[in-house]
């Protein structure tokens, strides 16, 4: 196993000033993420240089798991957080910007957003409303 071996010179998060994180293990650490979509966002990241989440080891992911885990935690200690919403972008058609793994953790308060039906499924716009996609299928006949 490769612990913090590769580094990628240049790369935002190889190179993260330490006062930035705020839980770390062996394997991963976790910070705020720089451009929150609500207020607690995280990001999980791996330790070692990886490109996106398929190239983890099966530690490194257990051990971004634990971390995930861990901040849900933390972060329920808001009573205004109702639901989660985790995700990775792995590779730039799916936007993924900054080319070293990192989980999004994201929590979700009642209203953050009109219609959250769908959740992740909005990463396609009007893909997200799927029982509206059938209403107006159902009406165009």
């Amino acid at each position: 196993m490769n612990t913090m071996k590769e580094h990628g010179v240049g790369c935002t998060f190889c190179e993260i000033d330490s006062s930035r994180i705020t839980n770390q293990n062996t394997l991963a650490y976790v910070i705020p993420d720089k451009y929150p979509v609500t207020k607690g966002h995280r990001l999980i990241i791996p330790k070692r240089h990886v490109k996106d989440y398929f190239v983890l080891e099966k530690s490194e992911s257990t051990a971004i798991h634990e971390l995930i885990l861990e901040e849900k935690e933390r972060l329920s200690e808001d009573t205004s957080i109702e639901g989660y919403n985790i995700g990775v972008n792995c590779g730039e058609v799916a936007g993924q910007t900054v080319f070293h793994c990192h989980v999004h953790l994201i929590p979700r308060r009642k209203g953050d957003v009109k219609n959250p039906r769908g959740g992740v499924r909005h990463v396609i716009s009007g893909k997200g409303d799927y029982k509206m996609q059938d209403l107006l299928k159902s009406e165009s006949l």
